[in-house]
């Protein structure tokens, strides 16, 4: 490894949100062309919820990427952007968003890295306007599994290009990354908070606002059942303009962490409903049409530290599908109704409106229905994510690598007829599979 490496070799727990872990040596680094010579996996900041950025169980060391984190040039006239891969969203958003530009996809968390991103071709509340983040991406700098480094993007080694969007890091590492930002009128938003009855009420009007509102995401009540099965809260915003929004720019506000691991009764189903139940009824108090703090409204969980932690010691799988919208709103309630004959409990359930497929092999939305689920670990979790899965592939549609931690090969293979070209395109840069993770071994038969 690089000399630059950072705190080498200190073996530790590392693991996914989910809680997820494996003890590891994670080497940081600032020069990634080095310390990724040889690696078998690159992770950024662990945000990944499974097992995506932890390596396999055979390897017991990973280069981590947020010291690599330099912008390397901006240009203000095209908002091309050229940064390490390392680079994190939050320092995006503290440096470029005071000037005028910001992200033309950002995910629900800051807490991720531009590697990281194109990764997961991360997709965000305006993906039925904007499309994923590949999209937005110009060119990516990598080192492959045989040594080499190249460049590739929409016009040059396209294939490569198209594997790497959604890839899961597994066609090389990444080293810089290549985004045209966004010009964005001030810093603030304009957002809408409507309490919706009922699921079939709920996309009726996710399908409206996405006419008007470039951003949409809802909460819905997963727990509630009969003529208020999937009530919830649509959230839809707007970048301000000048004359709506404070001058001033928004101040970073200073967040609470949470100190401990829960214990596992505050997970139970009867705290679930009481917390469900007053969310709903908060909403219903306080609608309408306010200015709202950007950090509030793209990333609300980041504003407590560690929030993960209430899900106690055994963690939390987030399983999160997309339903194709020919299949219409039964396909969303048969979903609703899977879950909770099997008992799956879950308070904090996203619904999001999908647009086109992207250009990404394994990029996760389809034109559809995305709905994001926090499932506690407990014994009968794996049998709920089953159940789930069998339900997806009946209905066309398909999971989110960079959310999964307990789906099973065959269930993979089924939902996603796009694989057969991704691993021949993958097989081209690395016919061993040098570049691998824990999750390409449970999904894709790697070696461990």
């Amino acid at each position: 490894m690089s000399s630059t490496a950072s705190a080498v070799g200190r073996v530790r727990e590392i693991s996914g949100w989910g809680g997820q872990s494996v003890r590891a040596s994670e080497i940081r680094a600032e020069d990634l062309e080095s310390a990724t010579r040889g690696a078998v996996i690159v992770r950024g900041l662990g945000r990944s919820y499974g097992d995506s950025s932890l390596p396999p169980p055979g390897r017991r060391e990973a280069v981590a990427t947020p010291l690599a984190d330099r912008i390397l040039s901006f240009d203000e006239g095209t908002g091309e952007m050229v940064a390490e891969a390392g680079l994190a969203l939050s320092a995006v958003y503290r440096v470029l968003l005071p000037r005028g530009w910001f992200v033309p996809v950002t995910p629900g968390t800051w807490h991720v890295t531009l590697g990281g991103m194109v990764a997961a071709d991360v997709h965000g509340k305006n993906h039925h306007r904007d499309g994923c983040i590949g999209e937005h991406v110009t060119r990516l700098r990598m080192r492959l599994a045989d040594g080499r480094i190249v460049e590739c993007g929409p016009d040059e080694e396209p294939d490569l290009f198209r594997a790497t969007l959604g890839g899961m890091g597994l066609t090389g590492h990444i080293l810089e990354v290549g985004i045209r930002m966004a010009r964005v009128p001030s810093p603030w938003i304009v957002a809408e908070h409507l309490p919706i009855p009922s699921i079939h009420d709920f996309l009726r009007e996710l399908d409206t606002s996405a006419e008007a509102w470039p951003f949409t995401v809802g909460w819905i009540d997963c727990l509630s059942r009969g003529s208020a099965m999937g009530r919830g809260v649509l959230f839809r915003g707007r970048w301000a303009r000048p004359g709506e929004a404070p001058a001033t720019f928004p101040m970073p506000y200073r967040r609470p962490s949470v100190p401990f691991r829960f214990p596992e009764w505050a997970m139970s189903p009867p705290a679930m409903r009481a917390f469900n139940e007053s969310y709903y009824r908060f909403h219903t108090l306080r609608p309408g049409r306010r200015i709202e703090h950007p950090q509030t409204f793209f990333y609300p969980l980041d504003a407590v530290g560690g929030w993960n932690r209430i899900y106690g010691h055994r963690g939390v799988a987030q399983y999160q599908c997309v339903l194709p919208r020919s299949r219409g709103a039964d396909a969303v309630v048969r979903l609703l109704e899977h879950l909770t004959e099997r008992g799956g409990t879950s308070f904090l359930c996203v619904i999001k409106d999908c647009g086109p497929e992207g250009t990404g092999l394994l990029s996760f939305p389809m034109p559809g229905v995305s709905i994001a689920l926090d499932l506690p670990m407990r014994d009968d979790t794996q049998q709920v994510v089953d159940a789930l899965n069998e339900l997806v592939i009946e209905e066309k549609g398909r999971i989110y690598l960079a959310k999964d931690a307990l789906t099973r090969p065959e269930h993979f293979r089924a939902m996603e007829p796009r694989l057969e070209e991704f691993l021949r395109i993958r097989r081209r840069y690395d016919p061993n599979s040098a570049i691998r993770s824990a999750q390409s071994v449970r999904l894709m038969g790697d070696p461990a």
